[in-house]
Parts: structure tokens; sequence; C-alpha cells
């Protein structure tokens, strides 16, 4: 084993972890298939994918899939429907969504997403772009963020970009410059937000979210929000949640709302908010938040009403189970039933946990997962 730097969440911060070589034909784990649940007679999806991340320079990128039908959580898959596929699915697994009847897996430092089929994630293509991040949809668009340069801290880095890409050729048409490092994106009506991070500039972060015209693919302004963006959710209104994850030290993380009609910020939250999941009225969140001040981490849980843009008493999970998780690090809520699942990513180097609770916030199983299970993609019912 040997000691690399891994970014987190690609965020100036560094950890460092052991990491293993890259894999060979021998040793490719084989799909484990285990029963956790009853059937779940679910109107709504079949299912979701779970992408984890892996342990950067270890091509341990996977795929896991729950079926609500069967009740059973089926690990590492994506190598026993590309058995030719060298390397698998690459190198960290960044983002994973369901459009039409593609699954779209945007794989960071190999610099590609990989394109599949959604019912059984048989490789159809592979866009390459050069350090991708995230993928969002809209008519019949792919829009993915791209810090646009090497995984290295540089002063020098280049702007980002958000690549689109037409979901029926695979090709991409057209690109847009927005901010240094972009993450998370979202379409509110004829505009794309996108959240840049600056997270390879520190101390000087980016604090901004870019809004592109999506009729011209043009970067009409920025929104100047809180240095290192990272997080950016739309609600049913239209506003958008936006996570800061401050300096690291003396500026702490926080959670803002923006007004999508006036572009303008209109709320701030100050709570550590390292992911959220919007459901309905109620914006699910947990924090990871690091201090290189006392070197320890905090973490919390919480839970916001959108309607009415206030805190909730209390965190999501009610059972006490929380102290069982080590480190947080996915979160989604079932739209139909609202379970509410929580991964953990506990060691980073090791497998991990997903856990789901009812929702009342109790826990009903987990499960182990492959190394630093992050990204949630449901996958519907055909109609």
């Amino acid at each position: 084993m040997i000691k690399q730097l891994r970014f987190a969440g690609a965020a100036a911060m560094l950890i460092t972890i052991a990491v293993t070589g890259c894999r060979t034909g021998n040793d490719i784990v084989q799909p484990v298939v285990t029963p956790v649940d009853t059937p779940v007679d679910h109107r709504s999806y079949k299912g979701f994918y779970l992408l984890n991340e892996g342990n950067m320079g270890s091509n341990k990128a996977t795929l896991d899939f729950f079926d609500f039908a069967a009740g059973v959580y089926r690990k590492n898959i994506y190598a026993e429907a590309n058995p030719n596929v060298v390397k698998e699915l690459g190198d960290v697994g960044n983002d994973v969504q369901v459009y039409g009847n593609k699954l779209y897996a945007v794989i960071n430092v190999s610099n590609k997403v990989e394109v599949m089929d959604a019912t059984t994630t048989k490789r159809i293509k592979q866009i390459e772009l050069t350090n991708c991040r995230y993928i969002t949809f809209a008519n019949g668009k792919a829009y993915i963020s791209s810090y646009a340069g090497p995984v290295i801290i540089d002063p020098r880095a280049p702007v980002g970009i958000v690549a689109e890409v037409d979901t029926a050729t695979m090709q991409i048409t057209r690109k847009v410059e927005v901010g240094y490092q972009p993450e998370e994106m979202a379409v509110v009506g004829n505009k794309l937000y996108v959240a840049n991070s600056g997270g390879y500039l520190p101390p000087t972060y980016d604090s901004t979210v870019s809004v592109i015209d999506l009729a011209t693919f043009k970067e009409t302004k920025k929104i100047h929000v809180d240095i290192n963006l990272h997080r950016l959710k739309a609600d049913g209104d239209g506003d958008l949640y936006v996570t800061s994850r401050g300096d690291y030290y003396s500026r702490p993380s926080a959670l803002y709302v923006v007004d999508t009609k006036t572009d303008a910020v209109k709320k701030r939250f100050p709570v550590a908010a390292s992911n959220i999941c919007i459901s309905g009225d109620t914006c699910y969140l947990y924090g990871s938040e690091y201090s290189y001040i006392s070197g320890t981490w905090k973490i919390n849980y919480g839970m916001i009403n959108v309607k009415t843009e206030t805190a909730l008493p209390g965190g999501f999970i009610t059972d006490g189970t929380e102290k069982n998780i080590k480190m947080p690090y996915g979160i989604m809520v079932d739209p139909e039933t609202k379970d509410i699942y929580v991964t953990d990513a506990r060691d980073y180097v090791s497998p991990g946990i997903l856990y789901c609770f009812d929702k009342s916030g109790k826990k009903k199983w987990s499960v182990v997962t492959g190394d630093i299970p992050a990204h949630f993609a449901f996958v519907p019912v055909k109609k």
C-alpha cells in the first residue's frame, strides 16, 4: 500500500488515505446479491443505482443496484454486464443520473461520462470530457460541469466549463465558460445555474453561481453567494439551495437560498450542509465539516421546510442510529415512500454502508456497499 492524497469533494482540503494499485482481470470482485428488505410494490420506480466513488488512483468506481420488487441489493454489477471493459468503470465516480432509457455515470479522474442502458447497464458510449464533475438534463440535452484541467491544486488552473450533449447522438454540441471549478447544476425555466467552487485556488476561492441562458448558451451573469460552493438543488418553487464549504479555518460552512426570479440571495442558514436532498417541502441535509484549526470533524443532520424557509427542529434520524455512521457521504429520499437513504464512507478505503430509514427516521436495514458510496439514481417504472 502507498499513501496518496485525495480531494474531499474536490475542495481545497486534502485527506491522506491509503489506496491500492489498479486491479487486474484476476482480482475483479464478482457481483454480490444480498436480501435486505421485503419486496416493495413501488408504483413509480423499479429501484435505484448507487455509484461508489472508489479511492482516487485505484480505478475502483463501482455500481450497485437495489431492486424494490425483489427486496435485494446487487453489489458491483457493471463488470458482469461489461466483461470486456478494461478497468471497469474507472477512477472516481462523481455523479450518476437516469434520463430516458439511459444511465449516465460521471467518472471524474477518468475524464469521461459512461453512458449505459438504464435496464441492463451495458455500455452504449463514452463521452470524453476533462475532469468532469456533475450532470443534469433538460429538453433532450445533457449538461456536464468540468474543471477543464488536471486534478491538481494550482493557482493557474483554467476557468471551468459546462458542456452540452445531445442525448440522441451523444455528441458535445456546445460549451460555455463559467467560474472556476464548477460543481452541481440545476435547470429552472430557460436558465441553467452552476455552482462555482474555486476549489483548486485556495485561499482565493470562487464565490459565484453562473447563470446560463439555454437558448444562446451564454453566461448572462454571476450571482455572488459565498466561497467554495458545491451543492445546488432547486425546490418546487424554483428557489435554489446552494451550499458553501467555507475555508476549513475561520469561515464556516453555510446554506443559502437564491431566488431565481430575481437571481439574488434571499436567505442564509448558518448550518454545515455537505449534501442535501429536497423532497416535497423538505430539504434533508447532513454536514461533515472539517476544521484545520482543531483537526477534527463535526457531523450534523437537519431539515428545512422549503415552503416557509425555516429550519425544522431535530434531525431526520430519530432512533439514535446516527451514532453508528462514521462519515455520512450520500443522501437520497424516495419520492413515493419517503424512505431516507444515507451512505457511510467510513474510512474512505474500505467498503461503505448504505442505511435505509423509514419516513419517521427509524432504521429499516443496512447493507455493505463498494468503497465510498455516494450518488443515487432512481429508475422509473416504464408506463
